[in-house]
């Protein structure tokens, strides 16, 4: 399996819910499991099997996130070069060449990207435009409604 980029910040979060997965819901859900067998017949009880289906969802999220952290690629934003070029984990401010309005987007890896968080993936079409240009140039994205030019005004590494 290929490496995954993410930043220090991505790679964080996902231990942080690695940790309460493991430390909180995982002993919460084994706990419930334990109650619910205490309530007799667990072909027809609904506290059971509810709660089975619960554990099989943390389980399942504990191997996604140990998969994802073992194929990661931390890379530490604030130890790039400061270039003015946009690189992975780069802050950019873009400027619309239509209606002069500005977004700020960091590029990250696909499994921390949250468009309203404005974090894109570094594989969606936007980010693919943005790598390697710098401040003051102006791409051109192919978006669903058409082609939108941005001005690249800032570009920062924090």
């Amino acid at each position: 399996m290929k490496r995954s980029p993410i930043t220090t910040e991505g790679a964080q979060r996902l231990r942080s819910e690695l940790k309460k997965l493991k430390t909180e819901d995982r002993p919460a859900v084994i706990k419930a499991i334990a109650e619910a067998r205490g309530h007799g017949d667990l072909s027809e009880n609904a506290e059971y099997h509810a709660a089975r289906e619960h554990q099989g969802f943390i389980e399942r999220r504990i191997s996604e996130i140990e998969l994802r952290l073992a194929n990661a690629e931390v890379i530490d934003v604030r130890a790039l070069p400061q270039t003015g070029r946009v690189v992975f984990g780069a802050t950019v401010e873009l400027e619309s060449q239509e209606d002069s309005a500005r977004v700020t987007y960091q590029i990250v890896g696909e499994d921390e990207a949250d468009i309203r968080k404005g974090r894109l993936a570094i594989t969606s079409p936007i980010a693919r435009a943005l790598v390697g240009k710098e401040e003051g140039e102006v791409v051109e994205v192919a978006a669903p409604g058409g082609t939108r030019s941005y001005e690249i005004v800032r570009v920062s590494y924090a």
